[in-house]
This record gives structure tokens, C-alpha cells and sequence, in this order.
């Protein structure tokens, strides 16, 4: 059951947020820290993301590009994505682990076809490297086994200012 798997994600969310608080009110040098995060389970019938943040996830088929999630920052509503990519208050984020005594996270769903793909990943690759050539690089590429490499290369030597986390899927025969 969808509901369940969204359910269950949520609240391991919100065990997170609390674990995070935790760790922060024992560690002085810890105070104030927080993260995104960005989530699937994958099923027989669809996939679930959860996220918090500016943390995302896509959808990538022969016929392009598509977020799926939507950020949770200051820019995110009032401009184009495009725009957001180079505001300065980009990484203003409105909710992150950690950061509040509780955490609402958004849940989403999706299937993907034979073929097709997932890419789970953080802001530190998305402010960098273009919708296109993320499309481009799992695509066309070259070797599916390397484009993460590729991905993070292309982030590094656009200057990445952040920690770039990728997390690739492909539909198999049969499976999610």
C-alpha cells in the first residue's frame, strides 16, 4: 500500500529531524546543524519520494527531463527554475532535518518504464550542472556505469560551492 510506504517515510523523517536535534543539543559544535533530504522506495506498484529541502528528485525518459519534487526554499515559489539556479538566496531553504522541533516532509509518486530512470541528488549537483546535461550525461553520455562519475566531474569543474550526492536508478525488465 502506497499510503503505508508514504506514511512510514514521513515518520522516519521526522525520527531523523529528532536524531539530528539530539545530537546537536549534546554537541555544542553542533548547534544549528541541519540537512535536506530526498527519499524513494521502490515497489511493484510505484515509486514513493519523500523530500525536505532543496534536495530532488527526477524523472528521466527519452523524452526529457522531469522534476519531480519541488523545492522547499525562498526562491523556489516567486521565480523560474532557471532563475533559481543562479539567485544569490538559492540556498535559503524554508525546512531541513534538524533545524525545528518537528519536520513536515512532502511525499510524491511516480512509476518509471523499462528503461527509464530515477536520479535522487542534492543542491551541490543541481546548482551547478543544467538540467540538460544531466539528461544528456545519463542518456548519451557514454557508459551508464560511469555517468554519476561524469555528473560529478562536470559539477567540480563548474565550481560545486556544496557537497554533491547523486543516487542513480534504472527500471529494469519487470521491476521497479
Amino acid at each position: 500500500d502506497l499510503d503505508a510506504v508514504e506514511a512510514a517515510m514521513a515518520a522516519a523523517a521526522s525520527q531523523a529531524n529528532r536524531a539530528i536535534r539530539e545530537e546537536a543539543a549534546r554537541k555544542p559544535e553542533y548547534a544549528g546543524m541541519g540537512t535536506t533530504l530526498v527519499s524513494a522506495v521502490s515497489g511493484k506498484d510505484g515509486i514513493v519520494l519523500v523530500n525536505v529541502g532543496d534536495s530532488r528528485a527526477y524523472r528521466i525518459t527519452a523524452e526529457g527531463i522531469q522534476r519531480i519534487t519541488r523545492d522547499h526554499s525562498l526562491v523556489e515559489s516567486s521565480i523560474t527554475a532557471e532563475q533559481a539556479r543562479t539567485h544569490p538566496n538559492r540556498n535559503l531553504i524554508t525546512r531541513a532535518l534538524g533545524t525545528d522541533e518537528t519536520v513536515e516532509s512532502d511525499g510524491y509518486r511516480t512509476t518509471l518504464s523499462e528503461g527509464e530512470y530515477l536520479l535522487l541528488c542534492t543542491d551541490g549537483l543541481t546548482i551547478t550542472v543544467t538540467d540538460q546535461e544531466m539528461l544528456f550525461e545519463i542518456l548519451h553520455g557514454g557508459d551508464e556505469e560511469s555517468c554519476l562519475f561524469r555528473l560529478l566531474a562536470i559539477a567540480k569543474e563548474h565550481g560545486a560551492p556544496d557537497n554533491v550526492t547523486a543516487v542513480l536508478m534504472r527500471q529494469t525488465e519487470g521491476g521497479q
